[in-house]
Order: structure tokens, then sequence, then C-alpha cells
């Protein structure tokens, strides 16, 4: 089993990925449990990510939140975030990573989340995860929604990246550097883009995780994947016409994210109750990890009566 994987079973090309992290995105927490806008319940719909966490994964390499971790940066709110993550995060004995959002108060998440000065200080950081690095970036603009990237922040970042990690590296931010088709995130996009593509271009970041839309989203950007989460407070109904689009509470997800040697994958995980079956279980595997690979397509590839 690799370490941080979950996995001891390898019936393909790929070995298990060395590492597994889970992203999260846009909780919204608000003081006193409120309600978001009067009618999610921010607290429930987080409360069942985290059931959903325990089931997917044993030990992940590490829990990633990238940004609005509160709605209107309270400190209750992120007392209150943290201790509905960080058992969670002990029990599976995973590091957990918070990243700023728009809707984050630098002050408050700091002192409440990193135990650090409550300053305007950005909230930037440099994870070692086995060999895989990740950094998170801070794309708040305090007094604002949009995003944005200063010299001194791209400066740090070209720094940190002069030497190359062993996995290589992900970036996680809140604003994604991608388009959307919903004209009202055109207002609230990253700025300052180009800057950062010349300090990541040509470097080891194999991926960037980002949140802020409240859909599932995926691109590149300086030939770089970005695969952006769904938010768990609530999601924006993209059934509709653009202009038309609206928050709805239905469709919250997380994603889990396998790193292999060669490639990244980014599986959206529903928070659902649906029905499923169990046909396929612990036991289905290791009687196919019984078998030869020639075994395993008949037991398993072949069509019947073909």
């Amino acid at each position: 089993m690799s370490a941080g994987t979950g996995n001891a079973y390898s019936f393909g090309r790929h070995d298990p990925a060395s590492h597994v992290l889970i992203h999260v995105s846009d909780p919204h927490f608000l003081a006193g449990g409120a309600r978001l806008g009067g009618k999610y319940d921010v607290e429930a719909n987080f409360a069942r990510t985290l059931d959903a966490i325990r089931s997917v994964h044993p030990h992940p390499s590490a829990i990633v939140v990238t940004g609005d971790l509160a709605d209107l940066g309270e400190p209750d709110a992120y007392r209150r975030l943290r201790a509905a993550v960080e058992p969670v995060a002990d029990e599976l004995g995973a590091p957990l990573i918070w990243v700023a959002g728009n809707h984050d108060e630098r002050p408050a998440l700091r002192a409440g989340l990193l135990d650090a000065e409550p300053t305007e200080d950005p909230v930037t950081g440099v994870w070692d995860l086995a060999g895989l690095r990740l950094i998170a970036l801070d794309t708040s603009v305090p007094g604002w929604h949009h995003g944005d990237l200063d010299e001194e922040q791209l400066s740090w970042l070209a720094d940190v990246l002069a030497d190359p990690a062993p996995h290589g590296t992900l970036l996680a931010m809140h604003h994604p550097p991608l388009p959307s088709h919903l004209p009202l995130f055109d207002i609230l996009e990253l700025r300052h883009q180009d800057e950062l593509a010349e300090v990541i271009r040509g470097t080891d970041v194999r991926g960037i995780l980002a949140g802020h839309l409240h859909y599932s989203s995926q691109g590149t950007f300086a030939g770089v994947p970005v695969s952006v989460s769904s938010a768990t407070c609530y999601t924006m109904n993209v059934a509709r016409p653009s202009a038309e689009v609206n928050g709805m509470d239905a469709a919250q997800a997380f994603q889990l994210v396998h790193v292999y040697p060669e490639t990244i994958t980014h599986t959206v995980v529903p928070v659902t109750q649906a029905a499923t079956g169990d046909y396929f279980s612990a036991d289905w595997l290791e009687r196919m990890a019984a078998l030869t690979p020639e075994q395993r397509l008949e037991a398993f590839s072949r069509k019947p009566g073909r």
C-alpha cells in the first residue's frame, strides 16, 4: 500500500497513487451557527461532508480547504469551523491546510485557525507532504471580493519554486486563474494572471487547486491543470441560462486528488444520501487480487456468451 493512498490493489498499468489529498472549498461558516442567507444550514452541510471524508479515505496526505472559510470573517465562525474539522483531521492523521478566500478576514482567520498574530499579512504557507510540495497562496484583497496577487507574494512564490520538489508542486488558492461562463464571476476574477503565469511556467508546478465558483470546473493555466472544487455550503445551479444562475441547497461536493508519477486525477465526490448498490466490496477486491491478470479478464471483462 502506498503511503497516504489507502489502496493496496493495482490491477492496471498504474501503480497506486503516491499521495491522495482531500480538496474542500467554501464552507462559509457564520457566528452562532447561523444559516447563510437565512436558509442554508452550512454547518449541517459541512458535517455531512466530513462524514463522507471519513468514508472515502483512511489516511489522506492532507485536507486542503480552499477559502471562504467564514462568510463574514467572524471570530466565532472560525472557532466553530476549527472545532468541526480538526478532530477529523486528527482522526485521519492528515495535515489541515487553510486557504484564505474573499469572504475571509485575515486577522480573524490568522488568530482563529492558525494561532497567529491577527494581522492583515497574507495567509500563505509551504507544506512538504512526503515529497509533494503544497503552496498556499492568498488571493484575497482586504475590503474587496475580487482576487489579486501582488508583487511581493509573486516574488515569494518564485523564490519557493526555484528549487523543485521530489514529487512536484501543487498550488492552492481561492480565486481560480480560469474564465467562468457566468458573467458575475468575471467581476470577481483573479487579477495579475499574466504575472502569475510567468512565475509558474517552466517550474515543477503540476496542478492548481481552487474554489470560489461554487461549482466544479476544470481548465488549464500556463500549461498547468486547474481544478475548482464545488462548495460545501451551497452550489450554483448551472442547469439554467447563465444570466439566471443562482444558489441552491443541493449538489454539494468535494474532490479526491490522486497524485501519480505521470498524472494527477481529480474525482468529484457528491455529498449525498442516494441509495447505492452492494456488488463491489473489499471481499470482491480480495477475490480479484487472488487471480492472475488473465483470470481477472475472464472473470470481469469477458461478456457473457461471447
